[in-house]
């Protein structure tokens, strides 16, 4: 059934909250990701006809802005269209998560169109046409900011086996996870609580799959803040080679409104 847009009830689970009673932004990238896949599914595509075509779709980049932060148990529901296929390869999707009290986060996802060998590959008509572009205004934007260098942090992860996803790699919010785990670490070593920490944004790049055995360094450098004083990092997830895997960026403040604290933490001194 084609349709530009879809519109149905998706709620982040339990384990999605932290202690603070609060969503953490990779589990929101995870309800992002389950929207795309409900959308396709109803539309046609769902996960087991890619895998019969021997094709599928992988995010090449993804932005998001946090309007607020979700509460659990609330009716939360996802609205999701894609603005664009270029070249019937790739697809910008654009979702938004709407909850009982408006807005909760927006997200433009770029979804690359590949072979069973994880190559580009153009899409038939057959799919193509089952996602017809939908215009409800301009992709999600990641937020402005000055620049104001700071110190860089790092640490090292061991990939498991049992974090694979379906293309046997891991899984694009997890990468969010990690850098907010640098967050923390710094935060705790600084004896803030990691708790307080708040999503505001992210922007990431996906150049390469990371998997097990694979061992990566996620590094995250305080690069600036934006006009409300909110800390803006970049972060690289990189190989033992050098090889560059993932980067982009975060803005994130302290849920008491006050971020001075956070963005001391990453002074350059």
């Amino acid at each position: 059934m084609t349709e530009p847009v879809w519109e149905f009830p998706l709620r982040l689970p339990r384990h999605a909250f932290s202690p603070r009673d609060a969503a953490r932004a990779g589990d929101v990238w995870r309800c992002f990701q389950e929207a795309a896949v409900e959308a396709s599914t109803r539309a046609g595509w769902p996960p087991q006809r890619y895998r019969e075509a021997r094709t599928a779709f992988v995010v090449r980049q993804m932005t998001v802005v946090h309007h607020r932060e979700a509460t659990y148990g609330e009716h939360t529901r996802a609205r999701t269209w894609v603005w664009r296929f270029r070249r019937d390869t790739i697809s910008t999707r654009e979702v938004r998560l709407l909850g009982d009290d408006g807005p909760v986060a927006s997200a433009s996802q770029e979804w690359v169109h590949v072979s069973a060998e994880l190559k580009p590959a153009r899409a038939g008509v057959e799919l193509t046409s089952c996602f017809p572009n939908h215009d409800e205004g301009p992709p999600v934007a990641f937020p402005e900011w000055a620049p104001e260098p700071g110190a860089a942090h790092s640490f090292r992860v061991k990939c498991w086996y049992t974090w694979m996803d379906p293309l046997a790699h891991v899984n694009h919010p997890a990468y969010v996870d990690w850098c907010d785990e640098g967050i923390s670490r710094v935060m705790v070593e600084r004896g803030l609580s990691p708790v307080a920490l708040q999503p505001v944004a992210e922007k990431m790049t996906f150049r390469v799959g990371v998997a097990p055995p694979d061992e990566v360094t996620i590094e995250s450098r305080r690069v600036g803040r934006t006009a409300a004083g909110e800390l803006v990092l970049a972060h690289r997830v990189l190989t033992d080679d050098g090889t560059l895997c993932v980067d982009g960026h975060t803005v994130r403040r302290l849920a008491c409104g006050d971020s001075r604290a956070l963005l001391g933490a990453f002074d350059a001194s």
